[in-house]
């Protein structure tokens, strides 16, 4: 199935960079950053990462850079092969259980309670009332938490280190790592089996995990799955609202379900670009990057990339050779993959299942500015009236 869109939801800004040099130039916070653009490329600097590496100063890799609101290494997100490797073993199996049938059952009881909402309320604005609740709510199955617990995330609003006022806020992010703090000893002085308890009793280094590393590693998990999470499940529902065949095309075709989730990720691509620093003098695109200087590897426009993907600013539902890197790339691939799939697979099949048609009746746009480009990213908000089939 192919749905040809007149008016793109999120167009591809980075198109004429990325044919004509293959470089965008930004400035964060004096801090200049050299966004890689083209797919090969993008991989390519993924995979070296002795020459661009993740373990950097603490929030430097990221854009804008986190380094003036935290000093905690985000584990494994910020630390290069082989210590990544070791660390990420010790979490994958964790975050493989949402691939458990179990898991996906109680998942698509918590996701049915949301469209039960957002079909009772009246134009319902789907990123506060219905992404950000879902998302939240979804998190505790991650966690393996009481569902009451999501309440408090959910109070945070939308973004973990952002305000209206600015895009990083010391002051709030602080919440986040006082909530994390008092969690971790929570679970020192009561265990249960919930994640901080597990990683509590985790060995590294014939020793167990500290508490700044099982600190680095919640607050990736709370960070690096909020926002992204949040855009996917929003950027969905905008699609559908647009594309009316498209609820119907799924609900007919249940088995290509897991296509539509990689196409949906790779258009929307939720996270823009994450950062990487220079060890040496290098060259990418043939640009020279400096030692101890920042690129970026654009996920966003990597998947657009007409070299690699057919009709790549056309959404198709069925597209059988998929190789987006929306979820990353090599050792650093994310991981919460799993769990950001099963929650835009369920409630795919869920608004199939149970939603006629959507209509979005007010939208605010969540544009993002990276030097002379503008991308659409998401919403701020977007309201909705979903009308149920039955």
């Amino acid at each position: 199935m192919e749905e040809k869109n007149k008016e793109e939801l999120i167009s591809d800004p980075f198109a004429s960079l990325r044919q004509a040099s293959g470089i965008n130039q930004i400035d964060d916070n004096n801090d200049p950053v050299k966004m890689v653009l083209r797919h090969r490329d993008v991989r390519k600097c993924a995979h070296n990462y002795k020459t661009f590496q993740s373990g950097a100063v603490p929030g430097r890799i990221v854009v804008p850079s986190e380094v003036e609101i935290r000093d905690t290494r985000q584990i494994p997100f910020e630390v290069d092969p082989p210590e990544h490797g070791a660390y990420r073993s010790l979490v994958e199996d964790w975050f493989r259980r949402p691939l458990k049938e179990d898991y996906e059952k109680e998942l698509k009881k918590l996701i049915d309670k949301e469209i039960d909402n957002a079909i009772a309320s009246d134009n319902i604005e789907v990123v506060s009332e219905f992404a950000l609740h879902m998302q939240s709510r979804a998190l505790t199955l991650l966690l393996n938490l009481p569902l009451l617990e999501a309440e408090t995330w959910i109070a945070w609003g939308t973004h973990v280190f952002r305000s209206e006022e600015t895009k990083l806020d010391a002051s709030k992010a602080n919440i986040l790592y006082d909530y994390i703090d008092q969690e971790i000893n929570k679970a020192k002085n009561s265990p249960g089996e919930e994640i901080y308890s597990v990683l509590l009793n985790t060995e590294h280094d014939n020793r167990l995990l500290s508490h700044e590393e099982i600190k680095g590693i919640m607050i990736l998990t709370f960070a690096g799955g909020r926002d992204t999470v949040i855009n996917m499940i929003t950027n969905a529902i905008a699609y559908m609202a647009k594309n009316k065949k498209a609820l119907a095309y799924l609900k007919e075709n249940p088995e290509n379900v897991g296509r539509a989730v990689e196409e949906l990720v790779r258009y929307f691509s939720p996270l823009t670009h994450m950062g990487r620093v220079a060890t040496e003098d290098a060259t990418v695109c043939e640009h020279a990057v400096k030692s101890d200087t920042r690129i970026s590897l654009c996920w966003a426009s990597a998947n657009r990339d007409e070299t690699v993907f057919e009709n790549p600013n056309e959404v198709m539902l069925d597209r059988k050779i998929n190789p987006h890197v929306a979820f990353g790339f090599s050792h650093h691939k994310c991981l919460g993959a799993h769990h950001a799939r099963q929650v835009l697979k369920v409630l795919l099949l869920s608004l199939a299942e149970r939603i006629e048609s959507i209509d979005i009746t007010d939208k605010e746009e969540n544009i993002e500015t990276w030097g002379e480009v503008k991308r659409k990213v998401g919403f701020h908000k977007l309201y909705a009236n979903f009308s149920s089939n039955k």
